[in-house]
C-alpha cells in the first residue's frame, strides 16, 4: 500500500495524477477519430506546428497553452484550406506547414540563453510542474472538447466511415473535418505538458490502436481507449516516481506495453487468437474426405 500512497503524500504528484486523469480521458476520446481516420501523421504535424507558440509564450512568461492554441488553429486552418487545392496534396500541405513552423519554434529559442535547458522541457513535458490553474485550465477545455464530441458524434462517425454518402445526405463534410482538426489540436495543445512536443502523438494515437485491437464497435472503443489512457498515465505516473525516470517518457512507454499486450492477447484480433483460428483451419483440412464429396455427387447424380 505504501507503493501507491506515498507518492501522493505530495502536492505536485496529487496535480500530476489529476493532469493525467483528464488528459487520459480527452486523448483516448478525441484520439479514437485520429486513428479511424488515419490522422496520425496530421496529429504529428500539429504536434510540432504549435511549437513557436510554446515557444513565445514560454519565453513571455506566460502558459504554454496561449500561444500553442493560435499556432494550433493556425496549422488546422492551414492544412484544411491547403488540401483543397488540387495541386496540393493534404500529406504535402501537412508537410511543409509542421516543418515550417517546427523550425522557427526552434530558431526562436535558439537566440535565447539556456538553450538546450528549455528546449527540454518544452520537448519533453514536466507534469510534475503543473499548477491548480494548469488542472483546471485543462479540465475546462476537455469538458468543452467533449461536449463538441458528444453533440455531433452521428455526423462524425458518418464522415469517418463514409464520407461519400455524408455529403450526398447534405453534411459539410469540409466544416466537419476542419472542426475535427481543432478537436484534435486542442487536445495535443492541452497535452504538451503532460509528455511534451516530441511524445504528445503517442498519447493520442496509442490507447486508441490498443481499444481498435479489442473492438470492432465505435462507441465500446472509445470507452476502452480512454480507459487505457488513464490507465497508462497513472502507472506510468507512479512508475516514473518509485524509478526516478521522466514521467512522459515512461507514460508514453506504458501506453506502448499495453497495446502490445493487446496485439498478441486480443480475444479476436491479437497474434494469439489469429494462430489459434488458423491451427484450426489447418486442423479441419487434416480431416477433411474428398471422397465422401465424390460419393455424395455420384449418389445425387443417379439420382
Amino acid at each position: 500500500m505504501s507503493w501507491l500512497t506515498e507518492p501522493l503524500q505530495y502536492g505536485f504528484m496529487q496535480r500530476a495524477m489529476l493532469e493525467v486523469l483528464i488528459i487520459g480521458a480527452l486523448c483516448g476520446l478525441v484520439g479514437s477519430f485520429v486513428v479511424l481516420r488515419g490522422l496520425a501523421f496530421i496529429g504529428d504535424a500539429l504536434a510540432h506546428a504549435v511549437f513557436p507558440g510554446v515557444v513565445l509564450s514560454y519565453l513571455a512568461g506566460q502558459s504554454i497553452l496561449v500561444g500553442a492554441f493560435g499556432f494550433g488553429t493556425l496549422t488546422a486552418l492551414g492544412i484544411g484550406l491547403l488540401a483543397r487545392s488540387r495541386r496540393v496534396s493534404e500529406d504535402t500541405a501537412i508537410g511543409v506547414i509542421f516543418a515550417a513552423f517546427f523550425a522557427l519554434g526552434v530558431v526562436i529559442l535558439s537566440r535565447q540563453g539556456g538553450f538546450r535547458r528549455d528546449l527540454g522541457s518544452l520537448l519533453f513535458g514536466n507534469i510534475l510542474g503543473v499548477s491548480m490553474t494548469d488542472v483546471f485550465v485543462t479540465a475546462v477545455i476537455a469538458a468543452a472538447v467533449a461536449l463538441i464530441v458528444a453533440a455531433l458524434l452521428k455526423e462524425f462517425t458518418l464522415a469517418s466511415f463514409d464520407p461519400v454518402m455524408a455529403r450526398t445526405l447534405g453534411y459539410p463534410v469540409f466544416a466537419l473535418d476542419l472542426l475535427l482538426l481543432l478537436l484534435v489540436a486542442a487536445t495535443i495543445v492541452v497535452s504538451l505538458q503532460t509528455v511534451g512536443n516530441i511524445l504528445v502523438l503517442a498519447l493520442v494515437v496509442t490507447p486508441p490502436a490498443t481499444a481498435r485491437l479489442l473492438t470492432d464497435r465505435l462507441l465500446r472503443m472509445m470507452g476502452l481507449s480512454m480507459l487505457t489512457a488513464v490507465a497508462a498515465g497513472v502507472a506510468g505516473l507512479y512508475l516514473s516516481y518509485h524509478l526516478g525516470t521522466a514521467a512522459g517518457a515512461t507514460i508514453v512507454l506504458t501506453a506502448t506495453v499495453l497495446f502490445l499486450l493487446a496485439l498478441v492477447f486480443a480475444p479476436n484480433h491479437g497474434l494469439v487468437a489469429g494462430w489459434v483460428h488458423r491451427r484450426r483451419g489447418h486442423h479441419h483440412a487434416h480431416h477433411y474426405h474428398p471422397a465422401g464429396e465424390e460419393e455424395a455427387a455420384a449418389d445425387a447424380a443417379s439420382r
